[in-house]
């Protein structure tokens, strides 16, 4: 299976980012930031890891591109059921 790992670019500057990642496993693509998967995103849901997802403001900075949402936006679709959560990094 292939997989492609890159980082994420600012959007401010366009340079890519140390520590904040795009990772596409087949069908599923991922968010990591530094050493944690962050959202898993499968052809029939989005996961967001219960512990990690709101960590840290660069994190949800970058979690927020990755989803192209905001994090007001993020809560109401976890609290709604619409995304789920789980423990990514076991």
């Amino acid at each position: 299976m292939k997989v492609k790992v890159e980082n994420m670019r600012s959007p401010r500057t366009g340079n890519p980012v140390a520590n904040q990642f795009r990772i596409q496993v087949g069908s599923t693509r991922y968010f990591q930031s530094y050493t944690s998967i962050i959202v898993r995103i499968t052809p029939k849901k989005i996961t967001l890891d219960r512990h990690y997802w709101d960590y840290s403001s660069t994190t949800s900075r970058y979690r927020n591109e990755f989803l192209g949402e905001t994090t007001r936006e993020t809560q109401r679709k976890i609290d709604s059921g619409e995304y789920r959560l789980a423990d990514l990094n076991k």
